[in-house]
């Protein structure tokens, strides 16, 4: 069953100063991939990443998520979907750097949205793509909105839309933290639909520009996504660790912070 994999914009740029791509970090990761084909040849990954620094402060320009209206909406609209996919692009290139064969799916190519919700996503070539065993890349991006003109789709609003077509049994969230984390720091090892009540006050936002919500949209999302599929098991962790999809796809350590529906 198939495994989704997102690189956070916290985790690939910084969030704070635009266009600043952390080359080292995608590297690192994608040494991993390699590591984990060779352990498992027959897991089925697809790959996300945000925008962070590249689609997430152009995009707070335009007011991107909110609509497309005018003829300066349009042309911003350009060009979040253009620094999106130069990033996808500088992501795409360390990829294909490691000998991994990944292949870049734009999303706004693909999918359509009504009053900022996706409604259709073309999911066959990522299907076959993983058939064929080929490493599908996506990431958040604008979309066409059949009410507004066009909007943006997050990376997790995407993985939500594919759980389901391309049979998803896990999802992982990599930033640069090791979790979600309470008032003092410490990371909150589960949270589920009994206990998020404790955890509001806390989840706070992202560290930098994040126009789709920060850390407290990413947890209801998947929250959401986790009551929809008892069987999903969902993880919110560090990226910065050399061996956290080691630890756990291969290993099963529990490390980070566990979604689900229940205890």
């Amino acid at each position: 069953m198939t495994t989704f994999i997102k690189l956070g914009g916290s985790l690939v740029t910084d969030k704070r100063q635009a266009k600043s791509f952390r080359r080292a970090a995608v590297q690192d990761i994608a040494r991993q991939l390699l590591e984990l084909r060779a352990l498992q040849p027959n897991r089925p990954i697809v790959l996300g990443h945000g925008s962070g620094s590249f689609g997430h402060i152009e995009a707070r320009k335009y007011n991107t998520i909110h609509g497309v209206r005018t003829a300066e909406d349009h042309l911003g609209f350009a060009r979040v979907g253009a620094v999106a996919s130069e990033l996808g692009q500088l992501i795409l290139n360390e990829l294909l750097a490691a000998d991994l064969p990944a292949l870049r799916f734009q999303p706004s190519a693909i999918q359509i949205a009504r009053d900022q919700n996706l409604v259709h996503l073309d999911t066959r070539p990522l299907a076959l793509a993983l058939e064929k065993r080929y490493l599908p890349l996506v990431h958040g991006d604008v979309a066409l909105d059949e009410s507004l003109g066009g909007t943006i789709i997050s990376t997790e609003a995407l993985f939500a839309h594919l759980v389901e077509p391309l049979q998803a049994k896990s999802i992982i969230l990599l930033g640069n933290v090791d979790g979600v984390l309470d008032q003092h720091g410490h990371v909150i090892p589960h949270i589920t639909a009994d206990n998020i009540s404790c955890y509001e006050s806390v989840l706070g936002s992202s560290d930098g520009v994040d126009v789709t919500g920060g850390m407290q949209q990413k947890v209801r999302e998947m929250l959401d996504l986790a009551q929809q599929h008892t069987d999903l098991k969902l993880v919110i962790a560090n990226g910065n660790n050399s061996r956290i999809l080691r630890e756990l796809l291969v290993e099963g350590v529990k490390v980070g912070t566990r979604i689900s529906s229940s205890e």
